[in-house]
């Protein structure tokens, strides 16, 4: 639950630090106090839209902080794990927003720097806000599908319909691509089997250019070739002063005079070495000679094969290296684009298996839903009749369009329909009820909606809620959520907003609830009552909480609610005698 909150130059804010407490905590205070400002302060540390203007005047930030405790399993455990946030208590949770003048404003949680998106879906797992323009959310469809799941206590279904539309949505929109692409994949595959011949037909082999202009060079220069190589055999060995006959009478020589000076012996040893190398250039020579012909022949086969390198490096890349790479991918590919039939064919299948079992699941959850829709149709007529609006009729109606397209939450459209007064046909909420019949009709299902998932989940397991599922705003205290109602009394008063006051009090017994009211009605049956005021200081406006603790603080503001700010004994005995009768 909620159990702090401070906030600094927020507004009307200076500086205002609240501990909050389970059960009904309620704020009153005259029009233009900052009421409802605390409640917008609790939604900006809950990632709620930051703007500068709401910096106080003259100062260059503002912050909020907010601190959750949960005496239990807390129900932003999963949350934490997955966005590896420390702990810093034992079952604590701090959330900090601060804003400054330029713009920027920075969240944190648990002192750890968080995206405002990760925040918002902590927050669904913590309060569940019901500001002036809530009534408007719940004239949208999707929110209506939304509550009626929450009262069903689906969770767990609607993962398994989420996760399966998902696949078959995307099996579908594959199967739809191969079809529309068969005449751009008929010409793919004509051109990457043409280029695959070709490049089979070629055989490259790596380095073959390479060793192709060498054996060119050599062709194209036969005569000079032969000239060069008999001249250097002639001077090497074949004429007479070659230089192996002068290395041999050299080596004789030093091999004389190794018999009389021991240290000419390595000299001797590498005039033979360098012999025995001369001579092997000799022998290389002399086959070089034998082997080098002129072989016009091979030159044009030469010359041919490198032209078709040449066209290739041109078509498919600058290497040969690069040509075979391209070959494997071509390859590759045409074997893929050869095989779409059988690819397809296989996805048809699979795409069939998964409509089937998404069908199936759809069925089972259109049948849990229209079963808690007459479940919740009767509760909240019997909670209507609770807030004086006994003759209320109130439908939870499906639509039965058999072209309802799928989605992830399966294949119902429902409306919520009212008729507030007898005679009157079901209409939607947003064509006929007025402000004050909204606000109890709102806090009906949200008090229907946490009965029915409390039912479900204590019952035999069956789909327990889990934290971050679409439900992770339900009325129920058993994940120690915080209900926020800012101004559920608008429209209202007398005796209706008694019976408000009556369910808002049994409501908390579910659910830590924080209500902003103008009425005494309701007022009377806090747990916690604070009192919200404007002050002057040192000549600015500043919002002022105090917590009224003793009867006489509370009857005086109960008597301050009823008459104005011209407080008569009348009054005084009113406030005292609606506490006493909501203490029994």
């Amino acid at each position: 639950m909620l159990a702090e909150i401070h906030i600094q130059n927020y507004a009307l804010v200076e500086s205002l630090s609240l501990e909050f407490h389970s059960g009904l905590n309620l704020l009153t205070g005259e029009t233009g106090s900052g009421k409802s400002i605390l409640v917008d302060a609790l939604g900006l540390a809950l990632g709620g839209r930051a703007s500068p203007e709401m910096i106080r005047t003259g100062k260059d930030r503002a912050s909020v902080t907010a601190i959750f405790r949960a005496g239990g399993e807390a129900p932003w455990q999963t949350w934490v794990e997955e966005f590896g946030v420390s702990a810093i208590g034992e079952g604590e949770l701090i959330l900090r927003r601060e804003i400054q003048t330029e713009g920027r404003s920075r969240m944190l949680v648990n002192d750890q720097p968080m995206t405002l998106a990760a925040v918002k879906e902590l927050a669904r797992r913590l309060v569940d806000v019901h500001g002036q323009n809530e009534h408007v959310v719940l004239f949208a469809r999707e929110a209506q599908l939304e509550l009626l799941d929450q009262a069903a206590g689906v969770e767990r279904l609607l993962e398994d319909i989420g996760s399966t539309y998902k696949r078959f949505s995307h099996l579908r929109r594959e199967t739809g691509v191969l079809a529309q692409n068969e005449q751009e994949r008929l010409r793919a595959v004509d051109v990457l089997r043409f280029q695959v011949d070709e490049l089979n037909r070629a055989n490259l082999d790596p380095g073959e250019d390479v060793r192709l202009e060498e054996e060119r060079c050599v062709l194209g220069n036969v005569e000079k070739v032969k000239a060069a190589a008999a001249s250097a055999f002639a001077n090497l060995y074949e004429d007479e002063g070659s230089a192996l006959a002068l290395l041999a009478a050299v080596e004789k020589s030093v091999e004389e005079l190794a018999r009389y000076d021991a240290s000419a012996t390595a000299q001797r040893e590498a005039l033979t070495s360098a012999r025995r190398a001369l001579e092997d250039v000799a022998d290389f020579l002399r086959d070089d000679l034998e082997r080098i012909e002129a072989d016009p022949a091979r030159l044009e086969e030469v010359e041919d094969r490198l032209a078709l390198i040449g066209r290739l490096k041109r078509k498919y890349g600058l290497t040969i290296d690069d040509i075979l790479q391209f070959t494997e991918r071509a390859q590759s590919e045409l074997s893929e684009l050869e095989h779409a039939d059988e690819r397809r064919s296989g996805l048809e299948r699979e795409l069939k298996a998964a409509e089937a079992e998404y069908a199936e699941l759809a069925k089972q959850l259109s049948a849990k839903r229209r079963a808690a829709a007459r479940s919740m149709e009767k509760m909240v007529k019997e909670e209507l009749a609770q807030l004086a609006m006994e003759k209320t009729r109130f439908e939870i109606r499906f639509s039965d369009d058999p072209k309802a397209e799928p989605g992830p939450a399966g294949i119902d459209q429902i409306e919520l329909l009212i008729a507030a007064n007898p005679g009157e046909d079901l209409r939607p909420l947003e064509k006929t009820a007025s402000g004050g019949e909204l606000s109890r009709l709102m806090l009906a299902l949200k008090t229907v909606v946490g009965r029915m998932r409390d039912r479900v989940t204590s019952g035999a397991g069956k789909n327990p809620a889990q934290p971050g599922t679409r439900s992770g705003n339900a009325a129920s205290g058993g994940n120690g959520l915080t209900l926020v109602f800012d101004e559920v009394d608008a429209g209202i008063g007398g005796r209706v907003a008694e019976f408000v006051g009556q369910r808002l009090k049994a409501l908390s017994r579910q659910a830590q609830v924080l209500c902003v009211t103008h009425l005494a009605q309701i007022a009377c049956f806090a747990d916690h009552h604070y009192q919200v005021e404007k002050s002057e200081q040192a000549g600015r406006t500043v919002t002022l909480v105090r917590s009224l603790e003793s009867s006489k603080d509370r009857a005086e503001e109960l008597a301050r609610m009823l008459s104005g700010s011209h407080i008569t004994e009348a009054a005084l005995k009113h406030a005292a005698a609606m506490l006493k009768l909501a203490a029994g």
